[in-house]
């Protein structure tokens, strides 16, 4: 890490840091100073930019990120840092334990945006999305709550597409093609987005929600 990324690790992260050792609130909203009616959970936030985007342009929203990379938590506290962001918290680890220590009926939306697709047949275990994961997340959504899923990886895509068709917790928000074809308002873009339109991968943007 750079000097500046490692500074924060030190000063700023101790003060945005989601600790699991100490209870969940029984209101979500009281890990924030100012209490906000609208929370979103980004899991894999990768760069941060998209998530640092959408808590600048929320400021009344209150935003949780989980990244397990270190390089990613260092490049969001530079994007909080910069653009002196005070609704944001952070989890460094596994989010499948973030999610078991969230309350339940918590979380406005969750984002799962450009995750690692494991594209080996043999790795296809250790996809974020599964059962497991898809149960997880119906606990902590809210009912009418969003769940939205973006990849490159039509494969992924198509596995997410069938890990969802049993379930009765959660509907796919879909009327025609331009549903999934396009991304959603205000949406900024990422780095592993822009990486896919060079290398001529077209992206899929799912919105599923909970019932």
């Amino acid at each position: 890490m750079r000097e500046r990324q490692s500074d924060l690790f030190e000063s700023l992260l101790p003060r945005l840091a989601i600790d699991l050792a100490r209870p969940a609130p029984c209101a979500l909203a009281d890990l924030f100073p100012h209490a906000p009616a609208t929370l979103v959970l980004e899991i894999g936030f990768g760069g941060g930019e998209h998530l640092a985007a959408g808590a600048q342009a929320n400021p009344g929203w209150g935003f949780i990120g989980a990244e397990a990379y270190l390089n990613g938590m260092a490049k969001m506290l530079v994007e909080i840092d910069d653009r002196e962001l005070r609704n944001v918290r952070l989890y460094c680890g596994d989010a499948h334990d973030l999610l078991d220590w969230l309350p339940a009926q918590g979380l406005d939306r969750v984002d799962l945006l450009y995750l690692d697709p494991w594209p080996k047949r043999r790795h296809w275990k250790r996809r974020f999305v599964s059962q497991q994961s898809l149960d997880a997340l119906a606990r902590v959504l809210k009912p009418g709550a969003q769940l939205r899923f973006a990849s490159d990886w039509s494969d992924y895509v198509t596995w997410t597409l069938m890990q969802m068709r049993p379930r009765r917790d959660f509907r796919w928000l879909v009327c025609t093609a331009d549903d999934w074809r396009q991304p959603w308002p205000g949406w900024p873009g990422t780095r592993y987005e822009a990486k896919a339109l060079r290398e001529g991968r077209t992206p899929t943007y799912l919105t599923f929600e909970r019932v």
